[in-house]
């Protein structure tokens, strides 16, 4: 997908809101801090589309937390564990906004995140933050992408956020796009990738505004993942080289290949990296190579 200016007409209210889109797999334990996060923002105008993936209706769940709000709409994926990526595209098919922007069931925004993207989407059609990486138990570990505020181009981008890329807000009306479900990692920069057919750049604001939450076992975390990574950056890299994302700005190409390959680089040696230093996230070893 790429530009949809014309799908969005000046409607007051309507040209603030943001829709937010969740995916929910036995989130059961998270939702509630994920969801009260929104709920606490300084920006009020938004909507929450909860997914689940997993049977689970989380509506009774936020009723006792006290979370219900009318803002909030639940839908289900239309499978069982069918990936974050379906339940994505199933929110992404239904809403109507202009701005959209997307929270994991286990991660939390910190409540100035909606606001100051608004405020720098008025002149670019991408918003990213720093995140705030943390433990399941919500225990601080480190910061990524933190520092000043400023533009990036595709090419600059990974080289600040070293880190997943769920933490964007964008405007749908410069450009648009769709997770990938047979992608098994690296969904977030698929779609960042996707984003970058119709628009140049990234507003990367320095503040830690998102909250990213490494759990035990998930995704990008827990036994095996380095070797899932691995075929996954190399699979990117090998649509590099196809042409599979031709980039607005087509100087960005060079900056995300030269990341790709220190990455991968970075994945194979991980394991022994973390055996040696138990407790060593990935960012920081990472970082020690870039």
């Amino acid at each position: 997908m790429g530009r949809a200016s014309d799908r969005f007409k000046s409607g007051g209210t309507m040209d603030k809101i943001v829709s937010i889109v969740m995916p929910a797999y036995k989130a059961e334990a998270t939702i509630a801090a994920a969801v009260a996060s929104i709920m606490a923002q300084t920006w009020p105008y938004w909507r929450l589309i909860i997914v689940s993936d997993d049977g689970t209706n989380y509506r009774p769940l936020l009723e006792e937390a006290g979370l219900l709000n009318p803002r909030i709409a639940f839908m289900e994926s239309g499978a069982l564990k069918a990936g974050a990526s379906h339940a994505r595209n199933v929110a992404l098919e239904t809403i109507d906004t202009r701005y959209a922007a997307v929270l994991d069931a286990d991660d939390r925004y910190k409540p100035q995140k909606l606001e100051r993207a608004m405020a720098a989407l008025a002149d670019h059609p991408i918003v990213t933050t720093a995140l705030d990486v943390m433990n399941d138990r919500f225990e601080h570990g480190r910061y990524v992408g933190a520092g000043e505020d400023r533009v990036l181009s595709p090419g600059e981008h990974k080289w600040v956020n070293l880190s997943m890329d769920t933490m964007i807000v964008w405007d749908r009306a410069r450009c648009d796009a769709r997770y990938d479900p047979d992608l098994p990692n690296m969904t977030d920069l698929d779609f960042l990738l996707k984003l970058w057919r119709t628009a140049d750049h990234c507003y990367h604001i320095g503040s830690p505004l998102h909250d990213y939450v490494k759990m035990p076992v998930s995704m990008s975390n827990g036994p095996g993942v380095a070797e899932r990574m691995i075929a996954v950056k190399t699979r990117l890299l090998d649509r590099f080289a196809s042409g599979y994302y031709p980039l607005a700005d087509e100087n960005g190409r060079e900056g995300l290949q030269a990341f790709l390959s220190v990455s991968l680089e970075a994945e194979k040696h991980y394991e022994a990296a973390l055996a040696a230093r138990p407790g060593l996230l990935f960012e920081d070893h990472l970082e020690a190579m870039l």
